[in-house]
């Protein structure tokens, strides 16, 4: 051990030398007074004593850092943790930009067990008593942000059953373009208000209570009404005002339905009311008007098309969805024609990780034009769903068709008027957004 001289000389060596001055005087006292001279031994014990516990003070103050053993726990748990925080996550490396995705693949099981293993009205899982690769989806998307950037953008690239049966609908040339390309467009936040939100490109419809992805649906199954009475998506340009947090406006100006390439000169326009008052109901009319024929203009299809949700408890919620469509002119038939559809949702959590869910849909193909059999057409469907991991989704799903014509197939070639089916699936999620929190 190394002692530290200056601070010695300073802070104890005076004390040293008035302690010698002190003793000196102390032994010329003592031949005169002997009485005074027992308080000064007292008085320079006392000091002495002060005198050691500086001393003590110092080398304390001079002695080294104890070591720290090779085996302990809390430099290995400092430098983990350094190491930890220098490590950049997927969200920190995206910014504003998020990565999400998720692959979706389920078994369905038909009771009319068909010859050729497809189930009758089910274009997304139509799979029969055999496993099924519903929709693989990967989305980069950038919300525009006034505080940091007005523009953003949205890409979705799908593959699957789902992406077959939607660009199936479209046209030849729409198919050719963008076969796996669910959704691509560019956004612009104008300073309008509170905010004019500009979207150019391909984006899936306002129209309807369900969407593509299955985990954003209450059932796993697509309804008759999602794939029947509806378009799926458009290409064009729409814009989305928001006058307050109840109110918005949306306007579309599209080529057409399911059309990439338009497939007359005709366009197609469209209209979005939101209403939300409170967090217990809202409501969503939409009406869109346009040529949808090939090189016609004269014929323009009509849509109408409403979801009004109630929420009355926090697990407790009720969905409602009626569509009407018209202005399609078909061989044979004087009047336009028309179909009509209405369903009936119903969804209740038993807690954060388990639900139920029930729809009811009634489907009119008055003249046979979305469906290519003429009469109606209705389903009972019911859900129990799990989360599991937070990122992992699993439903059972028992579900009903019947219909007034015999358009289900059982066995070889025998043809029905109902099935019943059975199908589990089980989605798994991820998010850029989880690894930055």
């Amino acid at each position: 051990m190394q002692w530290n001289c200056g601070r010695f000389t300073k802070c104890v060596l005076p004390t040293v030398i008035a302690l010698c001055l002190t003793v000196n005087a102390s032994a010329q006292t003592a031949t005169s007074d002997p009485s005074a001279l027992e308080d000064k031994v007292r008085q320079l014990e006392a000091e002495l004593s002060d005198l050691r516990s500086q001393v003590a003070a110092v080398k304390q103050a001079q002695a080294p850092a104890p070591a720290v053993p090779a085996n302990s726990l809390v430099p290995a748990a400092s430098a983990d943790a350094d190491k930890k925080s220098s490590t950049p996550s997927l969200g920190s490396i995206l910014g504003n930009t998020t990565l999400s995705g998720f692959i979706d693949g389920y078994y369905g099981e038909n009771f009319n067990n068909p010859a050729n293993r497809t189930s009758g009205f089910r274009y997304f899982d139509a799979a029969s008593n055999q496993f099924g690769l519903n929709l693989i989806e990967l989305v980069v998307d950038k919300t525009p942000d006034p505080a940091n950037s007005r523009t953003g953008y949205h890409i979705a690239l799908g593959y699957g059953q789902a992406m077959n049966a939607i660009y199936g609908a479209g046209t030849t040339a729409s198919l050719s373009a963008d076969q796996y390309v669910k959704e691509a467009y560019f956004s612009y936040l104008a300073p309008v208000g509170k905010g004019l939100q500009i979207d150019i490109g391909k984006y899936v419809t306002p129209h309807g209570a369900e969407v593509i992805e299955t985990k954003d649906n209450w059932n796993y199954t697509r309804g008759l009404l999602f794939y029947s009475a509806i378009p799926y998506f458009h290409y064009g340009m729409r814009a989305k005002y928001a006058f307050n947090d109840k109110y918005s406006l949306t306007g579309f100006f599209n080529n057409g339905w399911n059309d990439v390439v338009d497939n007359n000169s005709g366009k197609t326009y469209g209209l979005t009311f939101g209403w939300n008052p409170n967090k217990k109901f809202s409501l969503a009319q939409c009406y869109m008007a346009g040529p949808e024929g090939a090189n016609n203009n004269s014929n323009w299809r009509q849509m109408f098309d409403t979801v009004a949700t109630i929420s009355p408890t926090e697990r407790l919620t009720f969905m409602l969805n009626y569509d009407y469509g018209r202005g399609d002119r078909i061989e044979g038939v004087a009047n336009p024609v028309y179909w009509t559809g209405i369903a009936g949702y119903v969804k209740y959590a038993l807690n954060s990780k388990y639900s139920v869910a029930t729809r009811y849909e009634y489907y009119n193909d008055h003249y046979g034009f979305t469906t290519g059999t003429a009469g109606h057409v209705q389903e009972v469907t019911g859900t129990f769903q799990r989360l599991m991991a937070s990122h992992i989704l699993g439903r059972l799903e028992f579900r009903h068709d019947q219909a007034n014509n015999p358009i289900f197939t059982k066995g070889a070639n025998e043809m029905v008027n109902a099935q019943n089916t059975l199908t589990a699936g089980m989605v798994f999620m991820f998010d850029s957004k989880e690894g930055s929190k």
